[in-house]
């Protein structure tokens, strides 16, 4: 991921040299034609994505594409910020690096799991929860869309909610391929080692507000920024929430920065009356640029 994009733009390829020299090891490499197992590690997949996420954005700003306003999903949010230059990219490709290293180590393989629940409300996979629990911790961990929530937790009590979601309706319930229970009660003391390199970061006031994960409401300031990065690492992501309040602000065309379309697609879920863009890739690139373009000049036409 990220290599056509590196290669034909020096914006681009200056971000992988920065993050490669940061690390002190090629994420640049692991990026372009690392190993499915290497990826599948949070402690690289964290900063891998927000080396090409931010790569991504340096193109489109390079092109004049700026933002009104900003959001990122989980990590994402530290892309966000980088972009609208509250934390520097540096800084925060170390600080997911830790974010990653920390969150494998909070809970020991296989005793976390994460689940995603299509077709059920954010009301009934609550319940859907509380019944699994058993004493374990189970709880949603991405408010994604109207017909998707994900949740996390305790292997043992994420397979019985699976269970009782198939049985309570849901179009589908399956276990995801990850590698710790993001986003739960169990990534306490991952938060508590984070925090400690947080507050150590310098956090700059945005340039543009960003709606963030805890909240779903828009903050300015570096250190609301700081605290939220704090807070997100335990709590669900409201990401429904948030892509609603940016629509309500009056955003009608989303970009989405970095590898893959997810976004893109919980947005069609949300409100299909937007414009859902994404840039992963040179084409991409070129046709949300296009399109970005024609909005605009549909915009001053009205």
């Amino acid at each position: 991921m990220g290599r056509e994009l590196a290669e034909k733009h020096a914006e681009a390829k200056k971000v992988f040299e920065e993050a490669d020299r940061v690390l002190g090891f090629p994420i640049s490499q692991m990026c372009f034609s690392g190993g499915e197992e290497d990826l599948k590690q949070t402690a690289n997949t964290q900063p891998a994505i927000l080396t090409v996420s931010v790569a991504t954005y340096r193109i489109l700003e390079s092109r004049g594409v700026r933002p009104d306003l900003v959001a990122g999903h989980s990590l994402g949010e530290y892309s966000a910020l980088v972009a609208v230059g509250a934390l520097d990219f540096t800084d925060a490709v170390q600080l997911v690096r830790k974010r990653g290293t920390y969150m494998q180590e909070a809970v020991p393989a296989g005793q976390g799991a994460m689940a995603a629940i299509m077709g059920l409300s954010p009301a009934v996979v609550a319940d859907v929860c509380r019944r699994a629990a058993d004493g374990q911790v189970v709880s949603a961990a991405n408010l994604n869309s109207p017909e998707q929530t994900v949740i996390s937790g305790h292997a043992g009590a994420v397979k019985r909610a699976v269970e009782l979601a198939s049985q309570s309706g849901a179009k589908r319930a399956v276990v995801l391929p990850v590698s710790a229970p993001f986003h739960s009660a169990l990534m306490a003391p991952a938060q508590q080692r984070l925090e400690v390199d947080l507050r150590k970061a310098a956090f700059a006031n945005l340039r543009v507000p960003l709606v963030t994960n805890v909240d779903a409401d828009s903050i300015s300031t570096g250190e609301e920024a700081r605290q939220a990065l704090v807070r997100q690492v335990t709590m669900p992501v409201r990401w429904e929430e948030s892509a609603r309040l940016l629509i309500e602000e009056g955003v009608t065309s989303f970009v989405e920065v970095g590898p893959g379309r997810v976004l893109t697609g919980l947005l069609r879920q949300i409100e299909r009356s937007v414009h859902a863009l994404n840039v992963e890739d040179e084409k991409s690139l070129e046709t949300t640029i296009e399109k970005l373009a024609q909005a605009q000049e549909e915009s001053a036409e009205v």
